[in-house]
Parts: C-alpha cells; sequence; structure tokens
C-alpha cells in the first residue's frame, strides 16, 4: 500500500467481500521498507532517525481522519531498536528482520483502524498473533508445520462466525520458537495469504495486483496480450520462475498440498474475474500458456572430454555452483560438454576459477531467457511454429531446454533482442 488513496481503494475491496468473511493479508505501505533500510544504515553509523517512517505513516493518518496511537507506540519501539543499532554500530540477521517488520506491523494497524472508522469492525494481527512460527533462519525463514494446526486454532472463532471482525494479517513476517521476529524472504507475504487459505481450507485464495489476471505476455511490452483465464499450480511456479509477476513459487506450496485455488484479481477491475490456479485444468489444455522472460542472464559452457564416461563429473560440476551459492536456472547437456545458465549480479570470478580446474569454461553474458509455458503434449508443433517465426525475424536461438516439469520450453538469445523475441513468439502463437 503506498498512501492514503491506496488505502482507501483497498478498503472499498474488503468492504464488496465483506459478506465473504474475507481474512485479509497485507504488505508495508510503499516506500517503509526503504526508510527503514535507509535508518539502519544511519543508526550503524551512529544516527538514530525515524523521521522518514514517521512522517509517512503521520500525513497518511492525518489524511485517513484516523488516531494511531498503536503505530505511535511502534515508532518508540522503532527508535529504541535503533539506538541499539548504533550503539553496536553493527546489525545482525535477526536484528535485520526485526527492524523490516515494522513496516507490515503498521499497515495493519492503519488499515485496522481506517475500517473500524467508516464502520466495518476490523482486527490486526501480527502474524504469530494467528500462529504463524517459524524456523531461525533469519531474512528467509522457512514456516514450521505446526502452523496447519496453530493457523485454525486462532481463527476458528472468525471462521465459525463467533467473531465479526474481519482479521487484517501482517504478510512477510513470522516468529521462530525462542519468540524472535523472522521474516519469510522473497514471496513473504504471498506466502502468509496461501498458508493461511490452505490451513482453514477457504474456497479460494485472492492475490490482488494491477493488471486483469495472470497475462499471455507482459502487457507493457505486448499491447495484444490478453488474460489466461485458468492455470495449473505447476504452469503457474514455471511462469513465476521465469518472470512473470504471479504468486513466488514457494507460496504456491501450501495450496499444492490442500488443493486450494487461487485467483489473481486487478485491483483497479475488480468486476474482472482474474485468473484461476487449480490442481488441473477444467476443460480443454490450451496448447501454450503465456510467454514470458528473464535479462541479464550468463551462460556457463563447460567442456572436458573428461565427461566421456566420467561417473561423478557433473556431480563435481554442480558443487561447485553449490559452493559458491549460485543458482542454475536452465541446463543443457551432451556427452562432453554441459550449458547452463544463472541470473545473478554476484561475483562470479571464484567459481569461474574452481570450474576451470576441471574443465575448459566459457562465460557468455547479456543473454535473456524467453520461456513459453506450454502444454508438452504439443511441443513439436509448437517449437516449428515458433522457431519458423524467430527465423523470419532474424532472431538466433542459442539454448534450447524443455523443463522436467514438461510444461515449458525455454530459449536463449541475447538480451537486447529478448523483447523483440516475446513479441514474435506471442504474435506466432496468440495471432
Amino acid at each position: 500500500m503506498a498512501n492514503a488513496d491506496r488505502i482507501k481503494h483497498v478498503a472499498s475491496i474488503i468492504k464488496a467481500y465483506r459478506e465473504k468473511r474475507p481474512v485479509v493479508v497485507l504488505s508495508a505501505m510503499g516506500d517503509t521498507t526503504d526508510h527503514l533500510l535507509e535508518a539502519a544504515d544511519k543508526a550503524v553509523s551512529g544516527i538514530v532517525d525515524v523521521a522518514g517512517v514517521a512522517q509517512l505513516h503521520e500525513d497518511t493518518a492525518r489524511e485517513l481522519g484516523i488516531d494511531i496511537q498503536t503505530v505511535q507506540l511502534l515508532l518508540d519501539e522503532l527508535k529504541q531498536l535503533l539506538t541499539g543499532i548504533s550503539m553496536l554500530k553493527e546489525i545482525s540477521k535477526r536484528s535485520r528482520d526485526y527492524l523490516v517488520s515494522f513496516g507490515e506491523r503498521m499497515s495493519v494497524r492503519m488499515m485496522a483502524a481506517y475500517l473500524n472508522s467508516i464502520g466495518i469492525p476490523a482486527k490486526f494481527y501480527d502474524a504469530w498473533d494467528v500462529g504463524f512460527i517459524s524456523d531461525s533462519h533469519y531474512m528467509s525463514a522457512e514456516l514450521l508445520d505446526d502452523v496447519w494446526n496453530t493457523i485454525p486454532s486462532h481463527l476458528d472463532g472468525y471462521k465459525n462466525g463467533t467473531d465479526d471482525a474481519i482479521p487484517i494479517v501482517t504478510g512477510f513476517i513470522a516468529k521462530d520458537a525462542a519468540g524472535n521476529i523472522t521474516t519469510l524472504g522473497r514471496g513473504g507475504s504471498d506466502l502468509t495469504a496461501t498458508m493461511i487459505g490452505a490451513a482453514l481450507s477457504v474456497d479460494e485464495v485472492q492475490t490482488w495486483k494491477d493488471v486483469d489476471g495472470i497475462m499471455t505476455a507482459d502487457p507493457r511490452l505486448v499491447k495484444d496480450a490478453k488474460p489466461v483465464p485458468e492455470v495449473t499450480y505447476e504452469e503457474a511456479q514455471e511462469l513465476a520462475m521465469f518472470g512473470a509477476q504471479v504468486l513466488h513459487p514457494r507460496s504456491m506450496l501450501p495450496v499444492r498440498k490442500s488443493g486450494t485455488p487461487v485467483r489473481v484479481k486487478n485491483s483497479y477491475n475488480i468486476e474482472s474475474p482474474g485468473s484461476i490456479i487449480v490442481e488441473k485444468h477444467s476443460g480443454k489444455v490450451p496448447p501454450v500458456c503465456a510467454i514470458t522472460s528473464v535479462k541479464h542472464v550468463s551462460i556457463f559452457d563447460i567442456v572436458s572430454t573428461r565427461m566421456l564416461g566420467a561417473a561423478g563429473f557433473l556431480a563435481h560440476i554442480f558443487n561447485q555452483f553449490l559452493k559458491w551459492n549460485v543458482s542454475i536456472d536452465v541446463i543443457a547437456t551432451s556427452e562432453v560438454s554441459v550449458s547452463c545458465t544463472v541470473n545473478t549480479k554476484a561475483d562470479l570470478s571464484g567459481l569461474i576459477a574452481d570450474l576451470k580446474n576441471v574443465a575448459d569454461v566459457n562465460v557468455r553474458t547479456g543473454k535473456a531467457i524467453v520461456t513459453i509455458v506450454c502444454d508438452a503434449a504439443h511441443s513439436s508443433a509448437i517449437l516449428a511454429s515458433g522457431f519458423d517465426a524467430l527465423a523470419d525475424e532474424g532472431i538466433n536461438v542459442q539454448m534450447i531446454s524443455q523443463g522436467a516439469s514438461k510444461v515449458n520450453i525455454s530459449v536463449l538469445v541475447d538480451e537486447d533482442e529478448a523483447d523483440r523475441t516475446v513479441t514474435i513468439l506471442h504474435k506466432a502463437y496468440f495471432g
């Protein structure tokens, strides 16, 4: 949420769905996390300053006409934390999680206050108040299996109708067994929402974006892009992995386990049905679902004659990537070579040096992955029509890989040709 107008808009959506007894999950107000991290940097250098965070929330509260005493208490707590950081002149991962949690915690308090001010009963909850327990892997914590039981036990009253106040819950954060605040890493707010939905066995989880659901391509790039009515969990995960603004792959795990549908809707067009994410397609499977792209990709070409009949060579190669904590996105192999892609801004010199101890290594930068999420049963026809279209436009495909999931085909092209590749393929598949 960015400001008072955005809070009012979200409140209008909540009001429209009031009769369906929603549980609402919120992230921090716009720019709050950046302000908090700036405050942390200042604190490490000895300056305690909460002015940026305080002004954003005080100005917003004034515009909304609400009392934010609960937010003021959090600002006081934040100041105490920053004072401690300034004395130590350092910030640990645990302290960082505690610090960034203030954004979500202030957000739910302001939304609950505003909803109550317009006559909609609401109650704010920090995630641990509704049973979110995680491990102690700060900055990227994993939820414990206990949450499948603790969440329903805390929200049963609302679900059963004995409590009418709409729960407004913080996304992204939890507490470990020792009571320390943790953050859930990338896609943490999505994970909070899907975990609540799955644990409560709701009819569907809704996530609200600024487009009419999952699109056949990025609408900023392809003007003719259109909503995809239905995708499977597997397809949604592949889309998210390869650049589409869909739920983070981690967030799909709880709903896949429970079979809970997820609907992606447009917050600026609430009448639009959006896109539904389900276990299996309800009707005929479309040959191509969507096309997406990821830029700033590097290709590692690793060649060694020792690979010929050498057991464990690939394992050794992958162990080097593990050692340097570099994730592989796409891979293709032959008898004597392996090519793989990475998408990272990290320094790769150490990894390259280790790989060169056992093989010839060539690294090509400035590449992009263009992914076609599709029905593997039609892969031959999809490849034929797609490659014909690319050949006609002079696009050179440098690598191709079909994912083990059998719902995607990825091609590697030069980064400066990525947008044109997406546009050409979209026209070939969707007209």
